[in-house]
């Protein structure tokens, strides 16, 4: 099988990974964990505009903004693009080092801020040509509330301590009830 690009161009999945013989999409649990994470951000992204047109005309004209059609980087990091602003991307990536970024939270931070201070790829620089094959053939995938019932039919559930994510102490040990007692989570606090 072959690797195929799903609601937008740039992650790529193993077809046998998440289409069943039939050619629907499989049941999430059954699509492994990388796949299936990209999946459910996927369901996201679709409708969201291009980062680049958003930086440029931001929430007062965002009825300016192409919807983006192509994700780079990592779920949670990714940047997403417009046909127009991909040679943009790919400029910062292939030579203003955005390359060493691979898999780094600030992945598509480091673009937007390389794109927000003026900078461009040159006039023609070449994008990356998409094969398009069958588009028409590929199964709509799930909508968001699909995915959600889908995710929780047989979930178990894992229980966590979230005194292990929270506070700690100046050498790094978790605060108890005791460090706490003066506490009071009614109180409204000021934020900054």
């Amino acid at each position: 099988m072959a690797k195929v690009s799903v609601g937008l161009r740039g992650w790529r999945f193993e077809e046998s990974e998440i289409f069943n013989d039939e050619g629907e999409f499989k049941p999430l649990d059954e699509i492994p964990e990388d796949a299936r994470q990209r999946l459910v951000r996927l369901i996201t992204l679709v409708e969201e505009p291009c980062d680049a047109c958003y930086l440029t005309f931001g929430d007062d004209e965002i009825q300016r903004c192409k919807q983006a059609k192509i994700v780079y980087g990592e779920p949670g990091h990714e940047a997403l693009l417009c046909t127009d602003h991909e040679p943009d991307f790919l400029y910062w990536f292939r030579e203003a080092d955005g390359r060493e970024l691979v898999g780094d939270d600030v992945f598509a931070d480091a673009f937007h801020e390389w794109f927000a201070s003026g900078e461009r790829a040159p006039d023609g620089y070449a994008g990356v040509e998409h094969v398009e094959t069958d588009p028409e053939n590929m199964p709509t995938p799930p909508d968001a509330a699909e995915i959600q019932r889908r995710l929780e039919e047989n979930f178990e559930g894992e229980r966590i301590n979230i005194r292990d994510y929270g506070p700690q102490d100046d050498d790094g040990t978790p605060l108890t009830d005791e460090d706490l007692e003066d506490v009071d989570l009614g109180t409204d606090y000021p934020t900054k």
